[in-house]
């Protein structure tokens, strides 16, 4: 019996020169044939079989006037292309940005207001309806918040805390006591701070080397790691891992 599964394949385009399309449509097309052509012979030497249906393609771009002309190279095999792919429940889209995992999150959570009407109209008490809040709303905003919070807008975050201010004004949750939403960001990227950091079999710890001892009489630092360079460009995808090192480091 053969067991199937399928993957997902992320593709990074760092560069949308036009000198380098053709080299990336050709030499590196061939790069991810011959990647699949391995996973397929590994699938069948371990009695599985890669399902190409429910694979997905994913080529991240810029965010530019540049990207958009670019030529991107044909697909591979019978593998679909998309343009946002939901891995552990967010929305990851080629231009590395959350305004799509925003809006569907939005949407999910204003369904959860009705439930809250309901249950307010049945007599449930205010403290229960805030507990219930916590336990729906705030929970679903802050899940995997490490992940995708450093690739919001300006605009995003403010339609977030538009929400947030609006179930306030309805009743649903305490104004005194839920932080703004950038606290919610901040106080989750500090609880798995403090996971990883304490944890020396954390998976984040291969990103995080130990710092060299020096013999300057400086302050103390939160943390005993080395400080990674700050980098701008697009295949940099340790956006919680830099905001951790850097945090109170001045």
């Amino acid at each position: 019996m053969n067991f199937q599964f399928h993957m997902c394949i992320v593709v990074r385009k760092t560069s949308v020169h036009s000198q380098n399309v053709s080299g990336y449509s050709g030499y590196k097309l061939h790069y991810y044939m011959s990647e699949i052509l391995y996973i397929e012979k590994w699938a069948d030497e371990n009695n599985l079989r890669l399902n190409c249906a429910k694979s997905k393609e994913l080529i991240f771009t810029a965010i530019s006037s540049r990207a958009t002309s670019s030529q991107l190279p044909v697909e591979c095999l019978n593998i679909e292309r998309v343009t946002s792919l939901r891995i552990l429940g967010v929305i990851i889209s080629n231009r590395l940005t959350a305004t799509e995992h925003v809006n569907n999150l939005l949407s999910s959570c204003s369904s959860f207001l009705y439930a809250m009407r309901v249950l307010r109209s049945h007599g449930t008490p205010v403290l229960a309806l805030h507990d219930v809040f916590r336990a729906t709303v705030v929970a679903k905003i802050i899940y995997c918040a490490p992940a995708w919070s450093g690739m919001c807008t300006a605009a995003d975050r403010s339609r977030l805390t538009s929400f947030i201010n609006r179930c306030k004004c309805l009743g649903f949750c305490d104004s005194t006591q839920l932080p703004l939403v950038t606290e919610l960001f901040s106080e989750a990227d500090d609880l798995l701070s403090q996971k990883t950091l304490q944890n020396t079999h954390h998976v984040l710890q291969r990103y995080l080397p130990e710092r060299s001892e020096l013999c300057y009489n400086l302050r103390n630092h939160t943390h005993n790691k080395l400080l990674i360079n700050k980098t701008s460009h697009l295949n940099d995808d340790n956006y919680f891992i830099i905001r951790m090192l850097y945090k109170n480091s001045y």
